[in-house]
C-alpha cells in the first residue's frame, strides 16, 4: 500500500483543510432539511452525513488517487478488512450526529491520514462555529477561523495540581467512565459533544478527556493527531498505544490526556 509519511502528509494539509471546509458548508446547507433515518446499527444518520461524505471522498479521491478511504457512511456498507501496513484517509464526515438533529452546535467534520496504524495529520471543522483544527504530528497544531481567517499555533498545557478540567461526552457518559471521572475528584467537568473535546485539550482548555466504551476509529484519528500534534497524547487506559484499522475498526477505549507527564490512572 502507498506510504504518506510527515513531510508527505504536510504537503496536503491546506487541500485537505479546503475539502473539509466544503463539506462544512455542504452540512450547514443541509442543517434544516430534517431528513433523518436510523442505520442498522441503531445510530442516526441524515442527509448531511451522506452529502458531506460524498464531498470529502470526491475531493480526496482527486487529491491523492492512489490512498484509500475508510469513511464512516461507506465502511457501515461494506466493512473493510484490517489495514496492518500503509496509508489511508479516516472520515468521519459528521461527528456528533446526535447533537447536529438536537440543534446544537457541538458537531464536526474529521479527516485524519493514518500511517502504520496511527494517526499523524487531523483536520477537524466545527461548521456552525467557523472554526478548524488542524496538525501534524511533529509539526504543530493551529487553530483556524474559516474560510480564510486568522490562524494561531495552538499548544497543550501541564495539567494544574488541583481542580483539572475533564471533557466528557454529552450523549455517552456511561459508567465506566464516570467512575474514571469520579476518581478525580475535585475537578471542572465539561460536557461537550464530538471531537471538539480533543481541541479544548489542544488548545491548553482542558486536561483530560476520557472514554472508556469502544468507540469508532473515525471519532478519534483526527482528534488524536491533533492532540499529539499540540504536545498531547492518547493511549489505552493502561497507558498503551492504540492500535487503528482492526477488522471492526473500533478502539476498545482510550484517555486522553494534554499533559503528556502526567499519570492518567486516577
Amino acid at each position: 500500500m502507498p506510504i504518506l509519511d510527515v513531510a508527505a502528509s504536510a504537503a496536503l494539509m491546506d487541500e485537505l483543510t479546503g475539502i473539509t471546509a466544503r463539506a462544512a458548508e455542504t452540512i450547514l446547507d443541509l442543517a434544516k432539511t430534517g431528513d433523518t433515518r436510523t442505520k442498522a446499527d441503531g445510530s442516526p444518520v441524515t442527509a448531511a452525513d451522506e452529502a458531506a461524505e460524498a464531498v470529502i471522498c470526491e475531493g480526496l479521491q482527486r487529491l491523492a488517487p492512489d490512498i484509500p478511504i475508510i469513511a464512516e457512511e461507506q465502511a457501515g456498507r461494506a466493512r473493510p478488512k484490517s489495514i496492518e501496513r500503509g496509508s489511508y484517509f479516516l472520515v468521519d464526515p459528521l461527528d456528533g450526529t446526535q447533537e447536529f438533529i438536537a440543534g446544537s452546535h457541538e458537531y464536526t467534520v474529521n479527516i485524519a491520514i493514518v500511517t502504520d496504524r496511527l494517526p499523524i495529520l487531523g483536520v477537524i471543522a466545527a461548521p456552525a462555529s467557523g472554526l478548524a483544527w488542524r496538525g501534524i504530528v511533529g509539526r504543530g497544531a493551529e487553530k483556524l477561523e474559516f474560510p480564510g481567517g486568522k490562524t494561531s499555533p495552538i499548544h497543550t498545557r501541564r495539567r494544574p495540581a488541583h481542580e483539572p478540567v475533564i471533557m466528557v461526552s454529552r450523549s455517552h457518559l456511561e459508567a465506566r467512565t464516570r467512575a474514571y471521572v469520579d476518581g478525580h475528584a475535585p475537578a471542572k467537568l465539561v460536557a461537550c459533544g464530538s471531537s471538539v473535546k480533543f481541541c479544548r485539550l489542544a488548545e491548553g482548555l482542558a486536561d483530560l478527556y476520557p472514554r472508556l466504551a469502544p468507540t469508532h476509529d473515525w471519532d478519534i484519528a483526527a482528534g488524536h493527531a491533533i492532540l499529539t500534534a499540540a504536545g498531547g497524547r492518547v493511549s489505552t487506559p493502561d497507558g498503551s498505544p492504540l492500535v487503528y484499522g482492526t477488522s471492526e475498526l473500533l478502539i476498545p477505549g482510550f484517555i486522553a490526556s494534554g499533559d503528556p507527564a502526567a499519570p492518567i490512572t486516577a
